[in-house]
């Protein structure tokens, strides 16, 4: 498994457009074969402040995630509602195993 963190610092004024945006390309990200999860998350006392949890099965659905149609579509929409270059740390998960996922 590969896990992906993405913190993305939103302009104010972009929030609800970088949300729906977002969420479109979430609700087709899941239906990759090699995403096991992508989970969307909003910091609570930072609404401008969000984290994109992608969780693949592998380093190459993370490459094949971005050769997809809508990945290059969000990640063109929203390049300009950024209030600083969004940056990503990854991860390998230690528990659960990455049976059943």
């Amino acid at each position: 498994m590969l896990i992906v963190h993405v913190h993305v610092h939103v302009k104010p004024e972009s929030i609800e457009a970088f949300k729906q945006a977002t969420v479109e390309n979430a609700s087709n990200s899941v239906r990759e074969p090699g995403v096991a999860r992508f989970d969307v998350v909003q910091q609570s006392d930072d609404p401008a402040r969000f984290i994109l949890v992608e969780v693949y099965r592998d380093a190459s659905a993370a490459a094949e995630h971005k050769e997809t149609a809508h990945y290059q579509k969000w990640r063109d929409a929203v390049a300009g509602m950024m209030a600083q270059p969004r940056t990503s740390v990854k991860f390998a998960n230690v528990f659960p195993a990455d049976e059943g996922w």
